[in-house]
């Protein structure tokens, strides 16, 4: 079983530097040309869960990019994410079932920032048959809710304690049994960085970028680092290699805990 990491929340200055969400959309819209140059996708259907409070529009950008790169991207339509309270987690399951039976068996890709990505991991785990792969954005799954300046809101939002026994307390640690790219920022101003990696396995990995938590969504790197895991053929995945072409100069390093 995985351990949990102990990290202290991010510091009022990275919090504070949250304010950089802004413009790193507006590079986003500057640097579609370069994010067109990741293959193109295979038509599969990849599912896009909100963080927390957020809604279909906050993921809006990044689906349509992904639409327009020749994926099936959908929002979750479950509205605001006030975490888990009423049906939210049967309605998840059901938008799931509903995509791949639309689809015809094809097995759909989660991606899901802060909160939708601790979802999306255990969705994952509890339909892994539906499931294609996993991609992260920010998500706290290895920590304490300590760790996150989240929690509190969280509590506010759902109307339920963090600890309360549920989806997000039943093994969140461990990976899901399909492939799973975590995206981090050692930057964030909401999460630990350091509560974001995965462990070492070979359907696990962790990809650095230089983004805030509120702009990991649409930061151009994020964005070219989903297109990049969302193209790799099904049953072939591969480790993302930050080493090749000008990659280096754009990802720091990909590394485990």
């Amino acid at each position: 079983m995985a351990a949990a990491v102990e990290a202290a929340s991010p510091s009022n200055l990275l919090t504070l530097f949250e304010g950089r969400a802004l413009p790193e959309l507006g590079a986003f819209w500057l640097m579609r040309p370069w994010l067109s140059t990741t293959p193109r996708g295979d038509g599969h259907p990849v599912l896009v869960l909100p963080g927390l409070l957020a809604d279909d529009s906050s993921t809006k950008p990044l689906r349509d990019f992904l639409k327009s790169h020749g994926y099936r991207t959908h929002g979750w339509k479950l509205g605001h994410n006030r975490g888990l309270r009423g049906n939210v987690e049967g309605g998840m399951h059901a938008r799931l079932d509903e995509l791949f039976a639309r689809y015809e068996g094809r097995r759909v890709s989660l991606v899901g920032w802060s909160l939708g990505g601790l979802y999306a991991r255990q969705l994952a785990k509890r339909a892994p048959d539906r499931v294609r792969c996993v991609i992260t954005l920010g998500s706290p799954f290895a920590g304490p809710p300590a760790s996150t300046r989240e929690w509190q809101p969280y509590e506010w939002a759902s109307g339920n304690r963090i600890d309360t026994p549920s989806l997000l307390t039943e093994g969140l640690a461990e990976p899901p049994p399909v492939p799973t790219t975590s995206i981090f920022s050692r930057s964030d101003g909401v999460c630990a960085w350091e509560t974001c990696l995965n462990g070492e396995g070979p359907q696990l990995e962790n990809i650095e970028v230089q983004s805030s938590h509120c702009g990991l969504g649409h930061h151009p790197a994020a964005v070219y680092a989903i297109a990049d895991r969302l193209a790799q053929p099904e049953g072939r995945w591969k480790k993302f290699d930050a080493t090749t072409g000008f990659r280096p100069l754009i990802f720091s390093r990909v590394e485990s805990k």
